[in-house]
């Protein structure tokens, strides 16, 4: 049965056919795209999907760059799970080209670290010392303004009592600190 309508039909079935005509000309235009965002991030191997638009790949230094292409298609990108690192030029492990110290380098290195930290530690002893006599248990005697507002006194009452913990817990993170170096 014809429609009644032809004029309608054909500009649908117009609409559909660009449709799909975009959509198969959109592929290698995001395959191009991710070459050249592969590219762009240096990648020496062929980036992988990790998640949607989102891709990985190796770079000269062996590290991860990772980078979007809004649109690319996830099959135009290998599976991660076959992906290897690319071999180096080198066989030997990067941690074998790592400078090292000499004994006595590092010997000396270390005491003066100890110093450093002991140095601390009696400075923040000193500092613990003053805060908690001008706390005075709690009950430090009021200052002439704070007579009349309690609220400026319990304010400076709370100060004087963080300014106690806080020597504290420096005190123990440089004992700690100091213990750890032996």
């Amino acid at each position: 049965m014809p429609h009644a309508f032809p004029v309608l039909d054909a500009f649908r079935c117009t609409r559909a056919l660009a449709w799909c005509l975009a959509t198969l000309l959109a592929l290698p235009a995001a395959a191009a795209t991710l070459s050249e965002k592969a590219r762009e991030s240096g990648c020496v191997n062929k980036p992988v999907v990790v998640e949607g638009s989102t891709y990985k790949c190796y770079t000269q230094s062996g590290a991860f760059s990772y980078f979007n292409v809004p649109g690319a298609e996830s099959h135009s990108a290998e599976p991660v799970v076959t992906r290897r690192p690319p071999s180096t030029a080198s066989s030997t492990p990067p941690a074998s080209g790592f400078p090292r110290v000499d004994a006595a380098t590092q010997r000396s290195r270390d005491d003066l670290r100890r110093k450093v930290l002991g140095d601390e530690l009696a400075t923040e002893e000193k500092l613990l010392a003053e805060a908690r006599t001008a706390y005075g248990n709690g009950a430090p005697a009021p200052l002439p303004e704070e007579k009349s507002d309690t609220e400026k006194y319990r304010q400076r009452i709370a100060r004087l009592r963080q300014s106690v913990e806080l020597h504290e817990r420096n005190i123990e993170a440089l004992r700690k600190e100091l213990g750890n170096t032996k």
